[in-house]
């Protein structure tokens, strides 16, 4: 497996993304339908293209089975395919976001118990909550910053 900064982002790829990212969700997200979980979708292609860092993770075939995206020190999303979860993959993304990008914030939704908990587990921890998620749904979003005392001197 190897880790890529990914510049390109050619319609294949975004093709392939969307679907670690649909097969991420359905693990991740059960408080959402299917057909939430498909209008979500026809906005993730964007997503991919306009995020600065596009990080993914290539499984020993080439494809990719985990991706990060990452808005000046924000990780704006973390996906991991389901066939790919368990091996470290969330962990090695987000110790390369810090270490590379400085990543010290990000918002997980309050009904994703086991990313929060990653997350904390990583060294992050709520600084905030919102009743909804950014388009408005009644999603609660648990806004999170990186403790100093897990990475001293990265502020």
């Amino acid at each position: 497996m190897k880790t890529i900064s990914i510049e390109d982002r050619n319609p294949i790829l975004v093709e392939q993304l969307v679907k670690v990212w649909k097969g991420s969700v359905k693990e991740t997200h059960t408080f959402l339908s299917d057909e939430e979980i498909n209008h979500i979708q026809e906005y993730v292609p964007q997503a991919l293209r306009e995020v600065p860092h596009l990080m993914i993770i290539e499984d020993d075939h080439g494809f990719p089975c985990a991706f990060m995206g990452i808005h000046e020190q924000k990780l704006e999303m973390l996906f991991v395919s389901p066939e790919a979860r368990g091996r470290g993959l969330g962990k090695k993304l987000i110790e390369t976001g810090i270490r590379e990008y400085s990543v010290n914030e990000l918002g997980v939704n309050e009904q994703n118990p086991q990313a929060k908990a990653f997350y904390e587990h990583m060294g992050f921890h709520v600084y905030r909550r919102a009743e909804t998620d950014e388009q408005g749904k009644p999603y609660p979003v648990l806004y999170m910053r990186l403790s100093p005392s897990v990475y001293p001197g990265r502020y």
